[in-house]
């Protein structure tokens, strides 16, 4: 018997914009990274719930989005 998958069991994705990258889960977007500035002074701006923060990388805002978001889960 097929089980439906409701929002509670979907996976949270990435989905790449052109200045943002929003986290979602199913329909909602649970965080972002922004980037902010140009060049060698540029800066990822990341939120996530009602938690926000920078990095100086796309991969360590991100990591920092998933934490946040794993940590209000539990």
């Amino acid at each position: 018997m097929a089980t439906r998958n409701s929002s509670k069991n979907a996976k949270p994705f990435w989905e790449r914009g052109y200045d943002t990258h929003g986290y979602w889960q199913d329909k909602k977007k649970i965080g972002w990274v922004a980037l902010e500035g140009k060049g060698t002074s540029a800066l990822y701006r990341w939120q996530a719930g009602n938690r926000a923060g920078e990095a100086k990388t796309l991969a360590e805002a991100k990591r920092a989005v998933e934490e946040t978001v794993m940590s209000l889960a539990t």
